[in-house]
């Protein structure tokens, strides 16, 4: 049973964020806190992804990105690196039981640098789920803001170069639409937990008008009420973009 059930009633639809990005941050901290190799946060914060990932799309959110592997991440122990990746291998090869839930996936990043098998896992997840008409789960790996933006300038270079496109007509949709997370809606809400307080070059142009929640809980520890009680925060502010309130 959720939060919101236990303790305020069914939320509104319109109360729910469409859109929620979470920065999956402490799986480090809280294996050492346990005398742990840090893979085992790693592990255990994968086992945490796919929960709140299934919770996510029962509760009707219709898109979900998790932060899973940031360009900065290659920097790590080469152990801790190889532990991810295989656990993303792991996760991709089981991919079909979505096929039950109706999740479509998508992957943010540059792919170029990850191994061929991997790329080969991401495609065929992508593929499989294309038709899927559920929540839109959003894995971002070797992901980065701005090596996105980036690759979107470099796409409009190109274009201009090619007479497809006049500078002078470049606005923000035109780079929206170079993005990865290109015919999406921005991510209402921004979770954030482990205790730390910045976005850490995650979705940095979408994330404009996004609530942002920092929780004092490390990623491995977070459960579904930890994911409601966040909704229930994001429900009780007044977005007003800029605007005065009503």
């Amino acid at each position: 049973m959720s939060f919101w059930n236990r303790r305020r009633g069914a939320p509104a639809a319109e109360l729910l964020p469409v859109h929620v990005g979470i920065i999956m941050d402490g799986n480090g901290r809280w294996a050492k806190r346990r005398g742990l190799p840090r893979k085992e946060g790693h592990r255990q914060g994968a086992k945490t992804f796919r929960k709140i990932a299934e919770y996510a799309s029962q509760i009707g959110i219709r898109y979900l990105t998790v932060y899973a592997f940031s360009t900065e991440n290659w920097k790590r122990p080469k152990e801790e690196v190889d532990s991810i990746m295989q656990l993303l291998r792991e996760y991709l090869r089981e991919i079909e039981r979505y096929a039950e839930e109706n999740v479509r996936l998508r992957f943010l990043g540059d792919r170029s640098a990850l191994d061929a098998d991997i790329r080969e896992l991401m495609e065929r997840a992508e593929a499989g789920s294309r038709n899927h008409t559920g929540m839109t789960l959003n894995i971002a790996i070797n992901y980065g803001g701005r090596d996105e933006l980036t690759r979107a300038v470099k796409s409009l270079a190109q274009s201009c170069i090619k007479g497809e496109l006049s500078p002078v007509d470049i606005d923000y949709a035109q780079i929206a639409a170079r993005l990865d997370t290109a015919g999406q809606p921005d991510p209402d809400l921004i979770i954030r937990p482990s205790g730390e307080q910045r976005i850490s070059n995650f979705l940095i142009c979408q994330s404009a008008y996004a609530e942002f929640l920092y929780m004092k809980v490390l990623w491995p520890d977070f459960t579904p009420r930890h994911f409601d009680r966040a909704l229930w925060m994001y429900s009780r502010r007044s977005r007003r973009f800029g605007g005065l309130s009503a």
